[in-house]
């Protein structure tokens, strides 16, 4: 199992109950309107281990995204497949002081390679609220498409698919 990546600038690890409070801090914020939040703090705790089981349970999972020379979590970033999701999901939340640094692309690329080339996956998706006009910025910017025929959690939520030619060229 592959719990760490690195890129130029971040590396990518697996979540750690360390993680909590800048977690908590997020799960809890209006940042999370689009992700169903903000959060009660039982349900954001609830979702945050959740996020660490997922690795147990399916042997990946969302990684810790933090600069190289800290380790200090700025975000969660990579796949997600809960029991009961349709198909398995590229994901990602970054903290506010990580937004605009380009590190959500850098760790998503990283990730979709990961995915792909490591892992053999074929596709995968990103589930995005219509109104996460940011989230949607980045599914392109990705090269992920709109797929319109593909079963979604939430009805409303776009489809993002990604695939292995957008990500490895």
């Amino acid at each position: 199992m592959i719990d760490r990546l690195e890129t130029q600038r971040l590396i990518l690890r697996r979540p750690a109950p360390k993680d909590e409070p800048g977690a908590m801090a997020f799960l809890l914020s209006d940042r999370t309107r689009m992700l169903g939040g903000p959060f009660t703090p039982q349900r954001a705790w609830t979702v945050f281990a959740a996020g660490i089981a997922h690795w147990e349970l399916r042997g990946f999972g969302g990684f810790a995204v933090t600069m190289k020379g800290e380790d200090r979590c700025l975000g969660i970033v990579g796949p997600y497949f809960p029991a009961g999701w349709p198909e398995p999901e590229m994901s990602w939340m970054l903290w506010a002081e990580a937004e605009g640094r380009n590190f959500g692309y850098e760790a998503a690329k990283a990730c979709l390679t990961h995915l792909f080339r490591d892992l053999g996956w074929t596709t995968t998706v990103s589930y995005i609220d219509p109104l996460n006009a940011r989230s949607i910025a980045l599914a392109e910017r990705l090269g992920a498409a709109r797929d319109e025929t593909a079963p979604r959690p939430d009805p409303e939520d776009l489809v993002f698919r990604h695939k292995p030619a957008e990500v490895l060229d």
